[in-house]
């Protein structure tokens, strides 16, 4: 079986390469010194944020089963963070608009930062603190920073396609190298030199710190619009941006049950498994889809509404292959099409959470 994680992983790093590479003279985009400027330094403060998220990924379920927790009280502790990025994601956004997003950013960091720390206690009401400091943080990360993104590319009069660029290359970056480069990381901090399970946390509070030096030196402030009602009845009696949200909180449930689930649905016995290797697959399938639409995204023609019902579809389609068969490569089959499908509806529905001012 670990011979086909590390056929299936090359394959994707050749399939990815292909897409990268292929790229055409059309579908690069000419950009500005300014703006490229401007978008190296987001970008080295979004891989930054993304590698301390990404770094504790691969072992949060593995650091609380060395503490002796069953998967009852896992799920709780995984509940307890979701349920937190939920009541809090619906205000961080206009808080942010508030009091600035970039106070917002410094604040995603020191929370991660306070999260990570609480994986040194053993006692589960305190790692349940960690859980609710994380799913806040969460909340931060994917609001925060694209709606600082979004207001200042604006500011600064950059054109509006630009835009895309910036999160198609924070997404195949962020999302995807860094991804992959943590995964590894920590692997060699735990399981070949087996040093301590929270060490891969401690790494992450500590890429977390550097990015928000990063920030608090570099970073203008920005804030919302003060003519727009940002109080959140307001903003969804627009049916738009309330279809918008529902869209994106439907897709993003069923994105972690499998976050949640692909684990232990793998190791339905706790036995061994190339946890990186498969953890480094499904974010080169969810690289290969980011390529994707970036592609798509260029065609003028095509409307990001025309496609995505068709990735919604095959999303629903691949969450039904483990019920249908319970073979691991039925199931690992399901879970990178699921990856690639989450690229495919991140990337795409960002500049249209732009158009709304803000990302959802």
């Amino acid at each position: 079986m670990e011979v086909f994680y590390y056929l299936l992983f090359g394959g994707l790093v050749a399939a990815v390469a292909a897409m990268e590479l292929g790229k055409t003279r059309k579908d690069r985009v000419a950009i500005s010194s300014a703006f490229s400027s401007f978008r190296n330094n987001f970008l080295l403060v979004y891989s930054l944020m993304m590698a301390g998220d990404w770094l504790q990924d691969p072992y949060v379920y593995y650091l609380y089963i060395q503490y002796g927790f069953n998967k009852g009280d896992i799920g709780r502790l995984f509940i307890a963070g979701f349920g937190s990025s939920m009541l809090f994601g619906t205000i961080v956004a206009s808080l942010a608009d508030k009091q600035g997003r970039k106070s917002a950013c410094v604040t995603y960091c020191i929370t991660y930062i306070l999260s990570c720390m609480t994986k040194h206690s053993p006692d589960y009401k305190v790692l349940m603190v960690g859980r609710i400091l994380a799913g806040i943080s969460t909340s931060l990360l994917f609001s925060a920073f694209e709606s600082w993104l979004v207001a200042e590319h604006n500011k600064r009069g950059f054109e509006p396609q630009w835009l895309s660029v910036t999160f198609s290359k924070a997404i195949l970056l962020g999302n995807g190298l860094i991804a992959i480069v943590s995964g590894l990381f920590a692997t060699l901090l735990i399981e070949n030199l087996e040093l301590d399970p929270v060490l891969p946390f401690d790494a992450a509070a500590c890429f977390l710190a550097i990015g928000m030096a990063i920030i608090l030196s570099s970073w203008s402030e920005n804030y919302g619009d003060p003519s727009e009602s940002n109080d959140l009845i307001a903003q969804f009696n627009d049916e738009k941006i309330a279809l918008l949200g529902a869209i994106q909180s439907l897709f993003e449930g069923s994105m972690y049950t499998v976050a949640f689930l692909y684990a232990p649905a793998l190791s339905p016995n706790d036995e061994e498994i190339p946890r990186v290797f498969i953890f480094a697959t499904f974010v080169l399938s969810s690289m290969l889809g980011s390529s994707i639409a970036s592609r798509l995204m260029t065609h003028a023609t095509l409307k990001v509404e025309s496609y995505m019902r068709i990735v919604f579809l095959i999303s629903a389609f691949t969450l039904l292959l483990p019920i249908v068969s319970n073979h691991p490569l039925c199931k690992v089959t399901a879970y990178l099409l699921e990856a690639a499908s989450c690229s495919l509806v991140f990337v795409s529905s960002k500049p249209v959470s732009a158009y709304f001012g803000r990302p959802l």
